[in-house]
């Protein structure tokens, strides 16, 4: 038991105002037949929340198109214009990756990152007071300059750049707890000294990056933390992370705004990964996450779908995520 995290265990009955942001667009990007990146994803996330708050109590929020000026606060002018022709051309894979496409994915990934910016909106306006993007295709991959691993552009990494230039936020943590590395989330803030980003990902797993000796550049020097672990680990091996990785570094850094990209393939048996979580274990991390988001940003929070594949347990874990944030 991690000193401090009891209060973190209890199920609070007070609902707060949480976001969703959704737009059915994000089934129109099909990568194929047996991609397991697929539309399914987000009927399973959305019936994961109905089941556990009831759509209905949660506050929609509309996303829109992300612009190309919004897009270029992270990825290169050339890039973008890589992924619009790549597209358009209908090769069905962008050039730059590992990543499938088909004639409205770029529709789909302009909205996926849209959908963020949105959120970040709702919250920062005190809308609401955090939010969830089911969104696809996924980000957390793309670096500044390529798309790979089913992702196209950096959903989340736009939205934090965003929140700083649009809303004026400080400091921004990111908490990744995806079952991959989110390679292209550290690229793109390696040596900045305005963002922490703090990774538990499992290791040696695709993309190969994400070794603790990664810990940023210049200015950054200290602000990447990664927290690799083997094959089988779980909740004890993420809750030490947590508390001897991260939680001492916040009474320094204190951030403004905090953001999750929250994959769910550290499930237990999803086919893309070996770690051992529970749908249970993902509420209980979003409610360490919520507690660090009250205690340092006034409890602003955005959090956006990166991966779990798991056909069963998607729902139920996305579920359990959205109930802590509502609680929170």
């Amino acid at each position: 038991m991690c000193p401090g995290f009891e209060s973190l265990r209890r199920h609070s009955t007070v609902m707060t105002a949480t976001g969703l942001a959704y737009d059915p667009v994000y089934k129109a990007h099909v990568p194929g037949r047996w991609h397991p990146e697929a539309p399914w994803r987000c009927d399973a996330a959305l019936a994961g929340i109905e089941a556990s708050v009831g759509l209905a109590n949660l506050e929609r929020i509309a996303p829109r198109a992300a612009t190309d000026d919004e897009l270029a606060l992270c990825h290169t002018r050339r890039y973008i214009g890589i992924a619009r022709r790549d597209v358009a051309s209908g090769i069905g894979c962008l050039s730059t990756g590992d990543t499938d496409v088909c004639e409205r994915s770029l529709e789909a990934a302009l909205f996926a990152a849209g959908g963020v910016l949105a959120a970040v909106d709702a919250v920062a306006a005190g809308r609401v007071r955090n939010a969830f993007c089911a969104v696809r295709p996924p980000g957390h991959h793309a670096t500044p300059d390529r798309g790979m691993g089913f992702c196209i552009f950096n959903n989340l990494a736009v939205g934090v750049r965003y929140a700083q230039r649009r809303h004026g936020a400080g400091n921004a943590l990111i908490v990744d707890w995806d079952v991959h590395h989110g390679n292209g989330t550290q690229e793109i803030f390696y040596d900045d000294p305005t963002v922490l980003y703090f990774s538990t990902h499992q290791w040696p797993h695709y993309p190969g990056t994400g070794t603790a000796a990664e810990t940023g550049s210049g200015a950054g020097k200290g602000l990447n933390v990664n927290c690799p672990l083997g094959a089988g680990a779980g909740r004890r091996e993420i809750e030490a992370a947590f508390r001897d990785r991260l939680l001492p570094r916040l009474k320094d850094f204190k951030p403004e705004f905090v953001f999750v990209s929250a994959g769910f393939d550290g499930l237990r048996g999803d086919p893309l990964g070996g770690l051992d979580l529970t749908a249970e274990d993902f509420g209980w991390l979003t409610r360490l996450v919520t507690h660090v988001a009250e205690e340092y940003a006034g409890g602003r929070l955005v959090s956006t779908l990166e991966g779990g594949y798991d056909r069963e347990g998607l729902g139920p874990a996305v579920g359990a995520h959205v109930k802590a944030l509502a609680e929170g």
